[in-house]
């Protein structure tokens, strides 16, 4: 049974990488139940609201399972919120979620539409060198939920899987089509649910 690990929020901070120089990247785990509204969790900051966070990227989802297998790559201990995510899950798929399923997370409805791009500050956080091109590599980005919803999330709520959607565009085909494999962009349009930002890169590439 799919279950949340971990729910993580953090505040904005000043930071040495990106353009930016300031980042909310760095999530840490809190206790007690957290409020979700229509643009994220409370007392979650976004730092760049140009290209994170509003209603497509209300709340970013990483598997522990997935942490874990990327720990033992790196040798090192990721602890949950480690990845910038909002809800560390265990027990659930994230990479074969598809896109436009609906979860119901504690009280809240949450509904898959995007999945994480990796950037230089997710890089520069992380520490790694060539994380960029070795998190694209792997495929494994976690999801982007709306909330459809509100409601509240706790460490240990259930996690359910409310609607799964009638085709094969799950997470991991997502993110190949937005960086390795763009040719796969318009297939994503089949899906009426996903991000405005996958519609428009989408239809740029239908036309071109």
């Amino acid at each position: 049974m799919a279950h949340v690990a971990s729910v993580n929020v953090g505040p904005t901070r000043d930071v040495p990488w990106g353009t930016l120089k300031r980042s909310a990247i760095d999530k840490r785990p809190v206790d007690g139940s957290v409020a979700i509204g229509p643009l994220g969790l409370e007392g979650d900051d976004i730092a760049d609201t140009v290209h994170h966070g509003g209603v497509d990227q209300a709340v970013y989802v990483y598997a522990a399972e997935d942490l874990q297998a990327w720990a033992e790559e790196l040798g090192r201990e990721l602890v949950p919120g480690q990845f910038g995510e909002n809800l560390t899950t265990t027990g659930l798929d994230v990479q074969d979620s598809r896109l436009g399923e609906r979860w119901r997370v504690g009280t809240a409805v949450l509904e898959v539409c995007d999945v994480r791009i990796p950037c230089s500050v997710f890089q520069g956080f992380l520490d790694e060198p060539q994380w960029v091109r070795r998190f694209v590599a792997r495929g494994v980005p976690g999801a982007y939920l709306r909330v459809v919803e509100p409601g509240t999330v706790a460490a240990g709520d259930r996690v359910e899987v409310l609607e799964r959607r009638p085709h094969d565009l799950t997470v991991a085909v997502a993110f190949r089509a937005q960086t390795m494999e763009r040719h796969l962009l318009p297939d994503l349009l089949a899906e009426p649910r996903i991000s405005t930002k996958i519609r428009r890169r989408a239809q740029s590439r239908q036309r071109a």
